[in-house]
């Protein structure tokens, strides 16, 4: 309650906050905050973190770089709002497919070793969220293994 309060008076004294580029509805939004939280779960969020995150976004969602940062300081600022993951997976279980929410698992993956390191939060972040997507055990697995591998072979 006084959060919301020190927000309308910072807003009166400095003027009405810029819009958000991105709408609350937009997937995109949603696949990156879930990407945010995973890069963040461990308590660490490593340059090699932000890097991977920054380049999956951008590469994936044809962004440039403008825009990715922009994505990325929302989807930051929704994940910190966060109580829970359903709020993310139920935005991408209504916009994507089988395969793009396979894919979502995979960039998690992704992010989650790019420190080289897969903390315990880490992994029970993405069997979770793998799990509200609908996603097998066995398909969450084999992510998992194809991004590591991946990982080893320097790609």
């Amino acid at each position: 309650m006084f959060e919301a309060f020190r927000r309308l008076i910072t807003e009166v004294g400095e003027g009405a906050k810029p819009a958000h580029h991105f709408d609350d509805s937009d997937y995109r939004l949603a696949a990156t905050a879930l990407l945010v939280h995973a890069a963040r779960i461990d308590g660490q969020f490593a340059d090699s973190e932000r890097a991977k995150l920054s380049a999956i976004i951008k590469n994936r969602f044809d962004l440039d770089e403008t825009t990715t940062a922009e994505l990325i300081t929302e989807a930051t600022e929704l994940e910190r709002e966060a109580i829970d993951l359903y709020h993310f997976t139920s935005q991408l279980n209504r916009s994507l497919d089988e395969k793009g929410r396979a894919r979502m698992v995979e960039m998690m993956w992704q992010v989650a070793y790019a420190d080289g390191v897969i903390s315990e939060f880490e992994d029970n972040l993405i069997w979770r969220a793998a799990d509200l997507l609908g996603i097998s055990q066995r398909e969450r697995i084999a992510l998992r293994n194809r991004v590591a591998e991946s990982r080893q072979q320097g790609n």
